[in-house]
C-alpha cells in the first residue's frame, strides 16, 4: 500500500497524504487534484477503489508512428499541453519495430477506458496497411481524430496540412532561383500526404514538362537513395516530403561531391525543431503543428462532451520557411544531368 502510495502521489504531482485522502473519499480535495490521483491510478495500473470505479478516466490516446523524427514529440507537445488545459491527461503510444503494432495500441487505450484518440501519421495514411482498428473505434463510437491526409473516408474528424500549397510553394521558390530540372522526394506509393504532393507537383510542372519523382522510406537513408537517383538524372533542385528526406538528400549531394546550395538546392517539409541548427540551415515548409494541434483537441474535446463535429477535412495552410539549403542554379547545371 505504501509503495503504491509513493508511486501515485509522484506520478499525480502530489504529497502521499493527499493521494490517501482521494482513495478514502474525503472531502477538501480540489475537482483538478481528484482527477490527477485517478489518473495516476489508472496509468500506473493499479485498481481504483470501488466507490470511484463508475468515474470514467479523463485519459486521451495519442497515437505517433515514431518519436526519432522531431516533428512527432513537437506535435504531442502541443497536444499534450493543450489536453491537459482541459483537464485531460495523454497516454502517448508509439509504433514499435519489436512487435507493438498501432492496432495493439489501441486494445490497450480501450482497456484503460479512454476518452478518446487522436492519431498522427497512423496506418489511416497508409493504402497496404491494417485499417480493421479503426472501424472497430467508428462502431463502438469512440471519438477520434485524424491529423494528415487518409486514404480513405473513415467518418472520423480530419486535421490535414494542405500538401497541394505546400508544393506548390517549394516549386515556385525553386523556379524563382532559376531550377528548371526540379525533382520530387516522397514516401511509400500507399502514403496518402506524399501522392497528394504528387499530384500537386504533375499539375505545377507541366509547364517545363518535368516528371522527376523518386520514392522512398521515410528516413534518411531513404531519402538519400531516392536523391541520388534523382541527381543522376540532372536534377538541381530537390522539393522533399519531410524533413529527414532531405536531411538524406543532403547527404547524398555530398556523397557526389556536389554542394548544397552551390550545386544542389534542397527544401524540407514539416520544419521539425532543430533545422536551423543543420549544415546548411534547412529551407522547409512549415506545418503549422500548434495551431492543427489545437484544432485536433478541440474536435475531439467536442465529441466527448457528446457534440457532433464535421468529418469533412479542416485544412491549415503551411509556410515556406527559407533557409540556407536553397540557392541561384549554376548555369552549368541548368539542364547536365550528373555524370
Amino acid at each position: 500500500m505504501t509503495r503504491r502510495l509513493a508511486e501515485v502521489a509522484t506520478y499525480a504531482g502530489v504529497s502521499e497524504a493527499t493521494v490517501s485522502r482521494v482513495l478514502n473519499g474525503k472531502p477538501g480535495i480540489s475537482e483538478a487534484t481528484r482527477n490527477a490521483v485517478l489518473t495516476a491510478l489508472d496509468v500506473l495500473g493499479y485498481e481504483r477503489p470501488s466507490k470511484l470505479r463508475g468515474q470514467r478516466a479523463r485519459l486521451v490516446g495519442l497515437v505517433l508512428p515514431e518519436l526519432q523524427n522531431p516533428i512527432f514529440p513537437a506535435f504531442a507537445e502541443v497536444v499534450a499541453g493543450a489536453l491537459a488545459k482541459r483537464g485531460f491527461t495523454p497516454v502517448l503510444c508509439t509504433r514499435t519495430a519489436d512487435g507493438v503494432a498501432e492496432g495493439d495500441y489501441v486494445d490497450m487505450l480501450l482497456d484503460q477506458h479512454v476518452s478518446g484518440i487522436i492519431f498522427s501519421g497512423g496506418n489511416y495514411a497508409q493504402g497496404a496497411a491494417e485499417h480493421g482498428h479503426y472501424h472497430q473505434l467508428r462502431e463502438r463510437g469512440l471519438p477520434v481524430v485524424l491529423v494528415n491526409a487518409a486514404v480513405e473516408d473513415l467518418g472520423f474528424a480530419r486535421v490535414c496540412v494542405d500538401d497541394g500549397h505546400a508544393v506548390d510553394q517549394a516549386y515556385q521558390h525553386l523556379s524563382s532561383l532559376g531550377h528548371v530540372r526540379i525533382g520530387l522526394v516522397l514516401g511509400p506509393a500507399d502514403h496518402a500526404p506524399s501522392n497528394r504532393k504528387l499530384a500537386a507537383f504533375k499539375e505545377v510542372s507541366q509547364q517545363s514538362g518535368e516528371d522527376l519523382v523518386e520514392r522512398g522510406i521515410f528516413s534518411m537513408e531513404g531519402g538519400r537513395a531516392a536523391a541520388s537517383r534523382l541527381l543522376a538524372n540532372g536534377a538541381t533542385g530537390l522539393i522533399c516530403a519531410s524533413d529527414v528526406l532531405a536531411l538524406g538528400s543532403i547527404r547524398a549531394a555530398r556523397r557526389l561531391g556536389l554542394a548544397v546550395p552551390g550545386d544542389v538546392s534542397v527544401v524540407g517539409f514539416d520544419d521539425s525543431p532543430f533545422m536551423t541548427c543543420t549544415d546548411p540551415p534547412l529551407t522547409t515548409v512549415r506545418q503549422p503543428i500548434e495551431a492543427m494541434g489545437r484544432a485536433a483537441v478541440a474536435l475531439l474535446v467536442s465529441q466527448i462532451a457528446g457534440h457532433e463535429v464535421p468529418t469533412d477535412e479542416m485544412f491549415f495552410e503551411p509556410e515556406l520557411v527559407v533557409r540556407g539549403s536553397t540557392g541561384a542554379v549554376q548555369a552549368d547545371r541548368a539542364a547536365q544531368p550528373v555524370a
